[in-house]
């Protein structure tokens, strides 16, 4: 049961994405009704905007933002003075310095995957004027004071991005503080391969800030709760279910969980319970348990005196597939065969299924459960079920007041949207059809009366009450005045009893002589007073706050049910990890850093099968990970969110997109915002093509995992857009700052005087070792290594590593002559990135500079690097740099070494690889 101030707020972190029409390329006619003024339900269903009325009125949204860096250059069209509404719907933003330091770049020379060094052309290869008509190429967008909103469009002043203004007017912030290092220049002409407006129409159009919606600590969201412990499951968790249960067994003893103890603690973490609360197992409450009886139903899910509806509604939800309920509840387990006072449970947390094993004391108030339960008094797995579920989360009150929509997430492994209905799209029913078509699982519920708990609707309706969706239907009606099909829904209150719609289409009303007998036999009509009822889908959006839906990944359909043409979702999956100074570039307004984080490419082929428009339907869902278990009091969720752009075949070549791709593009779509949720999720209909998803957090330098799902009704081809790892081209820019080949002629005065250096350290055993190459380096090296006591002993002895063949530990002379070549090499690389001469590289430099020393690595790599090179303020000074080049250079020689067919793969022995590992 939800109270006014546990309902859980969207923020719109789940529900339709913001599309971008004018980077798609659509002019005005296509995108709009010309009677209405509305958007064509094909481009995509609606925006999720707010009323004129609602801008400001949200007390709990503190708004962060930022101007985003855009390019500059004649003939691309600039944003108008405001860029929002001139209505005053929404104030004009303030240009404000950005809050993170921009990074300084080095120039990069064409031979470069990364923008040129070189001055641009001053002829530009776009049209001087926008690329649309100048006349009003969209309709300027009034606000709208009741009814659905028109398209955003901007005037006829500047080219904004359509669809996507700010759904809430931004809090003042105070200014940021100003950068400490130099600009990037900004080149003041598109490079000359960058497509034109007509070849790509996101080419020119003008990016808009993106923003962010902190959500409040006391707003209690369930993801946002005080969560489990560290230590959950410390005791058992590498003791399977199993080994357990049969260890009981031989011992002849009932189970003890030790880390959810049969104590308050496991109840309650803000207060001690009112009464005395006895754990009983339920052979010591009913004479006969039994853990199912004749089978299992939503209709076994009963609510107890625990506010967590939302958890009911889902369970209720599971009993309706065999093959989700026990994935989740495992049949091998009962109160008769093996009996040991020992359960467990399955559960999906981020791409994982995890076992929870409980024992089976549940708390009880004079012999009775208290929390959730079945209708039969001796049927325990629903019971059983609650308890793990609270162990996974800490404690049973840590599951009062959250959403229908992650308990599903986490029955089922599948990707959750949810709506406010007074915002939804125009085509709810027909995204609710797919869905049921699916086999996803849907709730949804009613906003808590601020006065009244569980306040009661003259339709029979309870208030903050999550209520579970069990089927989706037109319905054949047969009127004296018309015959057609009627959209039906039925859903079901978990607290099975007579508390339910008495509105038309409730039980036993009038309007069911309408419905012929056969179709009341297909859809299984009873009017028991079971908590189950139907309505009209009208009556639903007029009576209904929430609808939530839970999309099941493929693998959760058995073959009967795709044998018998259930469709199924199109599923791709990746992880990825976000690394302060690395990869963890922060969102759009920070351009110079944005390019650094992890990128995705998506290829859609086909069109939905029932669409007349030739989109295809896309939901993507960005969640993050393990931020729950970082500390079990509050809240510790990164503000996150995705940005999405369309790609050409030639884009496609390049691996990652660098910094002038995002320069001179638009997105074509994005998350409505950045939020501090568990998980952000969005539903797009886009054209076929190519496109690139660009998940970050809103701020650079904010640590955290994540993973990036992708649902498309039809097959989508998934990939990481990264660097192949391997040896590649010495930058052209060092060039100048190498030496000279040496010539092996034993004449030549360079090599005499680097021998005769050579010997003055060596001494007669002609071989130098690591506290002799030490001498050489501090002293040479000074003017890189600023403000240290030299090389560390660890560093030159890798070195020594990289070139000493034998293994001796000393180099000779062609062996320190080699080395010196390679050290020459990457000091001119860092001088080159060190703009500052500081002593050190900004970390998202660190993959061009390894670039220009000729070695390309993936994110995977850089961030492995970071951590273990990088400083706690994201920097890389020389000696660490060093030490960087030295370990790829190093460990690519020895794969290549053994890859001798060049086929990616090289085979070791345990010894020879822990001898070539350790050494280096």
């Amino acid at each position: 049961m939800y109270g006014i101030d546990n309902y859980p707020k969207n923020y719109h972190a789940s529900g339709i994405g913001l599309v971008n029409l004018a980077a798609l390329g659509y002019n005005k006619n296509e995108v709009s009704d010309d009677t209405q003024g509305k958007p064509k339900s094909g481009l995509y269903p609606s925006l999720p905007y707010p009323t004129s009325e609602s801008v400001g009125g949200m007390p709990y949204v503190v708004k962060q933002t930022v101007q985003p860096q855009n390019s500059s250059y004649q003939g691309m069209p600039q944003p108008s003075a405001t860029p929002y509404p001139s209505s005053g719907m929404y104030p004009n933003l303030p240009a404000m310095p950005l809050p993170y330091p921009s990074t300084p770049l080095a120039p990069i020379s064409s031979a470069s995957p990364y923008p040129s060094a070189t001055p641009y052309p001053s002829a530009t290869p776009y049209p001087s004027a926008t690329p649309y008509p100048s006349a009003m190429p969209y309709p300027s967008a009034t606000p709208y004071p009741s009814g659905p909103p028109s398209l955003p469009y901007p005037t006829a002043g500047g080219m904004g991005m359509p669809g996507m203004p700010m759904p809430y007017a931004p809090l003042p912030t105070s200014p940021a503080p100003q950068s400490i290092y130099p600009s990037m220049p900004t080149p003041s002409a598109p490079p000359p391969n960058e497509p034109t407006p007509e070849e790509e129409p996101s080419v020119g159009v003008q990016e808009l800030q993106f923003t962010s919606v902190k959500v409040p600590e006391n707003q209690n969201m369930f993801w946002m709760g005080r969560k489990a412990t560290t230590t959950r499951q410390q005791s058992i968790q590498n003791v399977d279910f199993s080994t357990l249960r049969e260890s009981c067994v031989s011992n002849n003893t009932l189970f003890e969980d030790p880390d959810f103890p049969a104590n308050n603690d496991s109840l309650m973490f803000s207060r001690r319970p009112d009464r005395y609360i006895e754990w009983l197992r339920p052979g010591e409450i009913v004479d006969d348990p039994q853990f199912f009886v004749e089978g299992y139903s939503r209709f076994d899910v009963q609510q107890g005196e625990l506010g967590d509806c939302w958890l009911l509604a889902a369970a209720a939800n599971l009993t309706q597939d065999s093959k989700l309920f026990f994935r989740v509840i495992p049949p091998d387990q009962d109160f008769q065969e093996n009996y040991a006072g020992i359960f467990h449970f399955k559960f999906w947390q981020y791409g994982k299924w995890v076992e929870v094993v409980i024992d089976d004391r549940l708390p009880t108030y004079n012999g009775e459960l208290i929390y959730m339960h079945s209708t039969e008094k001796n049927e325990f797995w629903s019971a059983l079920l609650e308890k793990a579920y609270a162990k996974l989360h800490g404690s049973y009150e840590a599951l009062k007041g959250g959403t229908t929509c992650e308990a599903m997430e986490d029955f089922t492994g599948g990707v959750t949207e949810w709506y406010d209905i007074k915002d939804a799209p125009p085509n709810l029913f027909s995204i609710m059809t797919k869905a049921a078509e699916r086999g996803s699982m849907m709730g949804c519920s009613l906003e808590p009366d601020p006065h009244v708990l569980e306040a009661e609707t003259r339709e029979g309706l309870i208030r903050g009450h999550a209520y579970s969706i069990t089927k989706v239907c037109l319905m054949d009606i047969s009127t004296p005045n018309r015959q057609g099909k009627l959209p039906m829904i039925r859903m079901r209150n978990p607290w099975g009893n007579e508390a339910e719609w008495n509105g038309p289409w409730s039980d036993s009303s009038p309007e069911w002589r309408f419905i012929p007998e056969h179709q009341k036999e297909e859809i299984g009509l009873n009017f028991d007073r079971d908590g189950e009822f139907w309505m009209s889908f009208q009556d639903f959006l007029n009576h209904f706050d929430r609808v939530e839906i839970c999309n099941l990944s493929p693998d959760s359909l058995t073959e009967d049910q795709e044998q018998s043409s259930r469709r199924k979702w199109e599923m791709s999956m990746f992880e990825g990890e976000w690394t302060s100074g690395v990869t963890a570039g922060g969102c759009r307004n920070f351009l110079e850093t944005f390019w650094h984080n992890p990128q995705y490419v998506i290829t859609l082929e086909d069109p939905d099968e029932e669409d007349d428009d030739g989109k295809c339907t896309v939901i993507v869902a960005l969640m993050q990970k393990n931020r729950r278990s970082k500390r079990n009091v509050g809240i510790d969720c990164l503000t996150i969110g995705f940005a999405i752009y369309h790609l050409t075949e030639r884009d496609l070549e390049q691996k990652p997109q660098g910094l002038h791709f995002f320069k001179y593009r638009a997105s074509v779509a994005r998350s409505p915002h950045f939020i501090n949720t568990r998980e952000v999720c969005a539903r797009f209909k886009l054209p076929p093509g190519h496109y690139l998803i660009v998940p970050s957090t809103f701020d650079p330098n904010e640590e955290g995992e994540f993973i990036i799902r992708v649902f498309s009704e039809t097959m989508n081809n998934m990939e990481e857009n990264d660097d192949e790892v391997g040896f590649g081209e010495t930058d052209d820019r060092i060039a100048p700052a190498l030496p000279p080949p040496t010539p092996k002629d034993e004449d030549d005065p360079q090599r005499i005087a680097l021998k005769r250096l050579f010997d003055s350290v060596a001494g007669s055993d002609e071989e130098v070792d690591w506290q002799e190459l030490k001498r050489i380096l501090d002293h040479s090296m000074r003017d890189v290594m600023v403000g240290t006591d030299g090389f560390s002993k660890d560093a030159v002895r890798s070195m020594v590593a990289m070139l000493d063949k034998d293994r001796s530990g000393r180099l000779g002379f062609d062996e320190f002559e080699a080395l010196l070549t390679d050290i020459a090499k990457w000091r001119a690389v860092f001088k080159l990135y060190d703009v500052r001469r500081t002593g050190s590289i900004d970390g998202f430099h660190l993959r061009g500079a390894l670039n220009s020393a000729g070695y390309h690595l993936n994110n995977r790599l850089l961030n492995a690097l970071a951590h273990r090179y990088g400083s706690r303020d994201g920097k890389v000074p020389f000696d660490d740099f060093l030490m960087c080049a030295i370990k790829v250079k190093t460990f690519i020689e020895m794969f290549r070494e053994r890859d001798t067919d060049n086929s990616d793969t090289a085979f070791f022995n345990l010894d020879d690889w822990l001898e070539r590992t350790i050494y280096s």
